[in-house]
């Protein structure tokens, strides 16, 4: 007879403990399927991708409503048995009350952990003010704190790939949202050694999560030797899926070759693995 399934709070205490020591991958599933595949290859935790997603339903990353991502971050919180990180991208409200009152309907979803950005959504004003900013770090946290604190709250400082890539201005908020009460720190689209130190330097004791999205050439030894606690691929892996579809229909549309189709995996691949996948999560 297979296991009992650890529970919410259980799931929540192990991303904690992940987070103390030691350098692990965060993979982005999109689907409950992928979610599942990722956690029978042993990730010790899935985080949630925007665009991933988003682009799967047929929006625009940063498209969907917020109801929408609810819905699909507590299908993936009740499909899997490891901690799941969401991407709540900037709370899907600008003050701080209503990040508050949003952050508290995210943790009810079952997840471990979630992300707070400080992008604006505003091509010509893409971020937050500094003092706006921290002020929603700050809600975000008491928010957590409210629900009992048990989730890990990621502060993300998206100046990098929102068109404002300061070094120094990225740094002066990393401190600030340690400050507010960040457990994790994550600022996307840094790329070189010595942006990746100097934001662990900047967040220390705090960890820092990189997106390796990219052939970057570090590898997760790299990184753990540079510092990094956690390294997630944000929406890189649903890309490569939607890549090939594309290239794939492509070529069948335009030149009429099916090329695409060899060496894939077998029907009855997937279909043994999802059976007993499903067989081990029955009691």
């Amino acid at each position: 007879m297979a296991s009992s399934r650890p529970s919410t709070a259980d799931k929540r205490h192990t991303f904690h403990k992940l987070h103390e020591a030691g350098c692990f991958v965060i993979p982005n599933p999109w689907n409950v399927g992928t979610a599942r595949y990722l956690q029978g290859l042993g990730f010790k935790a899935l985080a949630t991708t925007s665009s991933g997603h988003a682009h799967s339903e047929g929006y625009a990353d940063g498209a969907q409503s917020l109801e929408d991502v609810l819905d699909h971050i507590h299908e993936l919180a009740l499909a899997t048995d490891v901690p799941l990180n969401a991407d709540f991208e900037n709370g899907f409200a600008d003050d701080p009350k209503g990040v508050a009152e949003n952050v508290l309907r995210c943790i009810e979803t079952g997840v471990s952990g979630l992300s707070i950005e400080d992008s604006t959504g505003d091509d010509k004003n893409p971020l937050y003010d500094f003092d706006l900013a921290v002020a929603r770090v700050k809600a975000a946290r008491a928010a957590i704190d409210k629900a009992g604190g048990e989730v890990v709250f990621t502060a993300r400082s998206e100046g990098f790939i929102r068109g404002r890539p300061d070094l120094d201005e990225t740094i002066r908020r990393i401190k600030a949202f340690v400050a507010a009460g960040a457990d994790c720190i994550y600022t996307p689209g840094i790329k070189t050694r010595e942006q990746i130190e100097a934001t662990v330097k900047a967040a220390a004791p705090k960890p820092v999560n990189f997106l390796n999205s990219g052939a970057f050439g570090f590898t997760v030894s790299d990184l753990a030797a540079m510092g990094v606690r956690r390294i997630s691929v944000g929406g890189s892996l649903a890309r490569v899926a939607m890549h090939a579809f594309i290239k794939t229909a492509r070529d069948i549309a335009v030149d009429g070759k099916f090329d695409g189709f060899a060496n894939l995996i077998t029907n009855p691949e997937l279909n043994a693995f999802f059976h007993d996948d499903l067989k081990k999560r029955q009691p």
